[in-house]
């Protein structure tokens, strides 16, 4: 029973932690009159990916490749297949906003980056080098082209939380210590849970990673496209996965591997990385021909995220 606890009360904390360390930022942030894209692409970007990064550093600590690998490379499949396929149940949306479709082909060009370098069983230092090489030029071209579209939003950058963050700087420097000591707490119960999970399970620490926690550190970004498809806003849903699955790539990865090498899985390597490119296609041919998520679409890619997680349970 204490596993489970384990594991649900990390993510929670985790989930906490992470959005005050970000709230409390962004304030701090706007008062050195620093610019709201750069807030966004940076303070909002890392701090919505300090769960998974937490995780990921972690296990990666404990020897848990399984765990840290397979963190990023199932919240990237949850996030194409179910926090965009359950919204479309709620309301159709359309691949609309501008710039999605560049954002989608350099995803996919860093994803493909990402299953070469786990070829070679380990990620290790020039790796991360790599990702994180990327994970600049990438935050450069979007400063660059958010600026020549002068006026247009950028469609990677949540708003909602730039508005909401508080205003007081005495509250928002308490939500950045909060938050500093909630994430490392937060991330040791959920590897000390999802570890023991496995082991009790008979599964091993990929599949847990691949499947529990990454719909666990996928849960703000299914709420947050929810809530906008109820609100008839579900075309920012695109934007937001398509950052969130760069991150978890070049950030995540790029930073855990150059601090401590991570073991990939044989299971990853077989199967995982190639089902996260096909979803990651799927994502190219609603952004490129600026196809509608129907319900029946959405219905499909949520059966296919259910029969994903079963299929790794069974093949283990």
């Amino acid at each position: 029973m204490m596993m489970y606890l384990y594991l649900v009360g990390g993510l929670v904390l985790l989930l906490v932690a992470g959005d005050l360390l970000v709230r409390g930022a962004i304030t701090l942030a706007t008062r050195l009159s620093i610019p709201p894209l750069i807030i966004g692409l940076t303070i909002v970007s890392f701090g919505t990916s300090a769960p998974e990064l937490i995780i990921s550093l972690d296990a990666a600590f404990k020897g848990l490749g399984g765990i840290s690998i397979g963190n990023v490379v199932g919240s990237n499949i949850t996030n194409i297949l179910l926090v965009l396929g359950l919204p479309a149940l709620i309301r159709p949306t359309q691949c609309s906003e501008s710039g999605t479709r560049s954002s989608t082909v350099f995803m996919i060009a860093i994803s493909v980056v990402f299953s070469a370098l786990c070829l070679q069983g380990v990620l290790d230092v020039t790796s991360g080098i790599v990702l994180l090489s990327l994970l600049i030029f990438f935050l450069s071209w979007t400063v660059w082209t958010s600026r020549k579209q002068r006026g247009e939003p950028c469609d990677l950058v949540d708003d909602d939380l730039l508005e909401e963050a508080p205003s007081n700087l005495g509250v928002a420097i308490a939500f950045i210590i909060i938050g500093l000591i909630g994430l490392p707490l937060g991330g040791h119960l959920t590897i000390e849970g999802s570890s023991t999970i496995a082991r009790t399970w008979g599964v091993s620490e990929a599949v847990i990673g691949l499947t529990v926690v990454a719909l666990g550190t996928s849960l703000p970004e299914l709420a947050t496209t929810l809530v906008a498809a109820i609100r008839n806003q579900g075309a920012m849903a695109f934007g937001n996965v398509i950052g969130s699955n760069i991150f978890n790539i070049l950030a995540i990865m790029g930073l855990t591997a150059t601090i401590i090498p991570v073991s990939v899985p044989e299971r990853v390597i077989g199967q995982d990385l190639l089902f996260m490119l096909a979803t990651a296609l799927l994502m190219l041919l609603f952004t490129v021909f600026k196809m509608e998520l129907t319900r029946a679409r959405g219905i499909l890619m949520v059966l296919l995220y259910v029969a994903y997680v079963t299929l790794a349970f069974v093949v283990n």
